[in-house]
Order: structure tokens, then C-alpha cells, then sequence
């Protein structure tokens, strides 16, 4: 495993929008060696320490206060988790160990509350030169690599399952009245499958983790657009946030933009954002959940 020195450049929005009464979105951003978190709207160059970066994004579900505790439940069991595991745990197996104690975490609540709540959930574990990404549900990552972008998780909604399948085309997808429902959602069912990929990181690397109040308005073209002329993780975030307000703003916004530097190999000339991910645990579709 690669043991350069790098850091990531990191900052993150998150936004009522414009209908929305509440913001049922979480995030964190979190030094796991050095403890730090780092707060909305705030920007920091992390040094990737023994025991990893995390970046992830949580959209909740369940309508009145659940969503709101359901993402929080999510973001703070997750960091927990992670931070609490032994450094001999392959980091892989750390995560998705960390994903499920989120999902039971919410299952837990719910059951206590009476209240059908869930969460999406995107996380980007960074250590040792890899990133490590995990997906329940269909908040995104991408990767943004020598100009080029790409989608590197890949949502698990009813919409896509469509589009994988033929029957529906990519660009009517927007419209379709099932690009609400999502597939599968933390603490929503008994049991979940983490979809998990790992990639090597390169030096100049930029990942972006979204929820969907982001690309429902704002699409990877022009996501790609504005970090490259912003060049900055904290212009970057508030000015995708803007533009999906701009734009009707219909759902909570969040976005963490992470530049990636330090000790690391450039990208080859042939390097493919969208080969990237090697597939470590892929998601089987089941039963949907709706928001």
C-alpha cells in the first residue's frame, strides 16, 4: 500500500434551498487522526494521516424532525466508528463495519421514536494514497482527473434501475415520477447491502460528494465546469450550492468539494476518471424505499 505524505483541500456546503422548511441533510468532514472536524462554509488543507480523512454526504428521510435525526445518526456513528476501529482492520472492512452500526444506529432510533425515518449515505474514506467509497442510496461521488469527470458511485434508485435495464433513457430520467424513489435507504429496511469501490488516488485529484438537491438541478458537466474555474474547494461548494438555488432550489443542498495533493503519481496520459474505481462489493437492487 502506498505510504506517500498528501492532504486534501476540503470544504463543504450545505443549504436549505428554496421549498424545504427543514434541512434534513448531514455531513462531515473529519481529520481521523488529528480529531478535527471541519465546519460548514470553513475550508482546510488535511494532511492524510494513519488513520484517514473521511468525507461523506447523508440526505434523511421520514418527513417532520426523522430525516434530520436519521442523517446526524448517520454522519456522527460513521465517524465514530471509523475513528474507534483498530489500525490492523483492512480498511475496507473498517467501513463497511462502520456503514452497518450507522444503519442499525437509525433502525435503533427509529423503532425507539416510532418513526419510519432513513438516510441515504456517500462515503469517502482517504488514507495511504486510496480512497475507499461507500453508497446506500443515491447521494453521489465524483471524481474529477486531468479536466475529465465522472460519476463514481452509481445511485441506487428506481430511475437508474430503469435506465440499466433499457426501458427508460438516460435523459428522460429527470422527469420520470419514480426519480424519488430510492432502493434502498439507512435504517429504512432490516438488512442492507454497502455498495463498496476502491480507487488510487492521484496527485491534482479533485472528488465531489453531493446529494441529490445538487444534481437535480446542476448537471456533471457543469459540476465539472466550476471547480475548474474556481480552482478553490471553498468557492466551489458555495457556488454550485448557489447555482442549484438559482434554479429552484426544490431540495436540501449539500456539497464537499476535495482537492487532492502531496506525494502522489500524476495521472497517465490514458487515465480514465470513469476506470478509476475498482468494484469491491457491488449493490443488488431489492426493495424500493420511497422518499
Amino acid at each position: 500500500m502506498p505510504s506517500e505524505s498528501h492532504y486534501v483541500s476540503v470544504a463543504a456546503v450545505t443549504h436549505l434551498g428554496r421549498v424545504r422548511e427543514n434541512n434534513e441533510d448531514a455531513f462531515v468532514v473529519a481529520d481521523l487522526t488529528g480529531g478535527g472536524l471541519l465546519d460548514e462554509r470553513s475550508h482546510a488543507r488535511l494532511d492524510v494521516g494513519e488513520r484517514g480523512v473521511l468525507l461523506a454526504v447523508s440526505d434523511g428521510m421520514g418527513g417532520a424532525q426523522a430525516g434530520e435525526v436519521a442523517s446526524a445518526l448517520v454522519v456522527e456513528t460513521i465517524t465514530r466508528e471509523i475513528a474507534d476501529a483498530p489500525l490492523e482492520t483492512p480498511r475496507d472492512a473498517a467501513l463497511i463495519e462502520a456503514v452497518q452500526r450507522a444503519h442499525e444506529a437509525v433502525r435503533v432510533e427509529g423503532q425507539r421514536a416510532q418513526a419510519r425515518m432513513g438516510a441515504t449515505l456517500t462515503a469517502v474514506f482517504v488514507r495511504a494514497g486510496r480512497a475507499y467509497i461507500a453508497e446506500v442510496g443515491d447521494s453521489r461521488a465524483y471524481l474529477l482527473r486531468a479536466g475529465r469527470i465522472a460519476q463514481v458511485t452509481h445511485d441506487q434508485s428506481m430511475v437508474q434501475l430503469l435506465v440499466d435495464s433499457g426501458i427508460l433513457k438516460p435523459e428522460d430520467a429527470s422527469q420520470s415520477p419514480m426519480r424519488n424513489v430510492i432502493l434502498q435507504a439507512m435504517g429504512h429496511q432490516r438488512e442492507i447491502k454497502v455498495a463498496l469501490g476502491r480507487m488510487d488516488l492521484r496527485d491534482r485529484d479533485c472528488l465531489i460528494l453531493c446529494s441529490d438537491g445538487l444534481t437535480g438541478h446542476v448537471s456533471d458537466t457543469e459540476i465539472r465546469d466550476i471547480v475548474l474555474e474556481t480552482k478553490r474547494p471553498e468557492v466551489a461548494a458555495a457556488r454550485l450550492v448557489e447555482l442549484a438555488n438559482e434554479r429552484g432550489g426544490k431540495d436540501n443542498i449539500t456539497v464537499i468539494v476535495a482537492g487532492v495533493g502531496g506525494d502522489l503519481a500524476p495521472p497517465a496520459a490514458d487515465e480514465k476518471p470513469e476506470d478509476a474505481v475498482q468494484v469491491i462489493r457491488a449493490y443488488e437492487p431489492k426493495t424500493p424505499s420511497s422518499r
